[in-house]
């Protein structure tokens, strides 16, 4: 680990100047952000505790939506009672990542930013154009079993998202509050992280210096019920292969409204709007699931090692349907 320098905000406006003083990483739980520091990935000039920012209430709107303070806790969030009631597929995705003790300090802020998982990113010699741009990427012709994607990758980078909360954010809909020197600003949250295309290093639409506040999640859909599968090597501490977040709501026996997100085989949080289009309309069957979730993964691309996420993606779809319609 470098030298740093290291300094307190008491509010956003406070972390934001110090922030822009010197090149800084904005510290929350730490639980990406130390990691990386230490195997010498992340490299900030400064750190910038924003832990006593006054940014950690979950509050109703009055418009049906719900928001989301940055420094709201992971467990905090998915044990929160209108959460659990309105919004469950996201109550269900968070306690299916980490541990119990990562969660009580993992952030609402911090989960949406989070580095990918890739070997060749944190091993800090590989070639690697999240790291080091214009350097290449190792994982196109490397090992790239289980967290590595199918979907929106390119020959730049083709690492996957690791985030379980983003997938059901994804799902549900949302919009990313963030503050800068300019003003204030809403980033929709489909838009946030971006697809690598010829710039991977660039992941996120947040400026290098604005401050995320708050999320605000999406009206929940009346009627619906949801669910988050995650499928992983093994049952704890485990990023997912592949993972699906899906509300559904039906009318007069056929399904009315659908959302589906995919974690696990992309490169951001996968909103399979076409997969969703093709599932309104129609009766909740096997067939259906199972053309559907071909259709979700449609233009996957598949590497040495990671061929398998085609199927399993898919599988991911159909269980999790099944599971809601049973």
């Amino acid at each position: 680990m470098r030298n740093f320098d290291y300094t307190r905000a008491a509010d956003p406006a406070q972390a934001i100047n110090f922030h822009a003083q010197l090149p800084s990483s904005y510290l929350a739980g730490g639980t990406t952000l130390l990691d990386l520091m230490k195997i010498d990935v992340m490299r900030p000039q400064r750190v910038v505790d924003v832990n006593r920012l006054p940014l950690n209430k979950i509050e109703p709107l009055t418009d049906g939506r719900l928001r989301i303070g940055a420094m709201v806790t992971n467990t905090a969030l998915a044990n929160d009672a209108k959460i659990i009631s309105d919004y469950p597929v996201l109550s269900q995705a968070l306690l299916s990542g980490a541990t119990t003790q990562l969660r009580n300090k993992a952030t609402t802020a911090g989960n949406v930013m989070q580095r990918v998982r890739c070997g060749y990113f944190r091993d800090g010699v590989s070639p690697c154009n999240k790291r080091e741009p214009h350097s290449g990427c190792a994982a196109v012709g490397g090992q790239n079993r289980s967290v590595h994607a199918v979907l929106g990758t390119t020959d730049h980078c083709i690492a996957s998202h690791p985030s379980d909360m983003c997938v059901a954010m994804a799902a549900i809909g949302a919009t990313i509050h963030v503050q800068g020197p300019r003003g204030e600003r809403d980033i929709n949250f489909l838009d946030f992280h971006l697809l690598p295309g010829n710039t991977p290093w660039q992941e996120h639409a947040l400026q290098n210096d604005e401050l995320i506040t708050h999320i605000v999640l999406d009206r929940p859909i009346a009627g619906s019920k949801s669910g988050y599968l995650k499928l992983r090597d093994r049952a704890s501490y485990q990023f997912a292969l592949a993972s699906s977040a899906i509300i559904v709501a039906t009318e007069g026996g056929v399904i009315k409204d659908a959302r589906i997100a995919l974690g696990g085989v992309a490169t951001k949080p996968w909103r399979a709007s076409n997969a969703e289009a093709a599932l309104i309309g129609q009766q909740p069957t096997l067939e259906n699931f199972q053309r559907v979730a071909m259709i979700a993964m449609q233009g996957a691309i598949p590497y040495k090692h990671n061929a398998y996420k085609i199927p399993l993606g898919q599988q991911a779809i159909v269980r999790n349907l099944q599971t809601l319609f049973a």
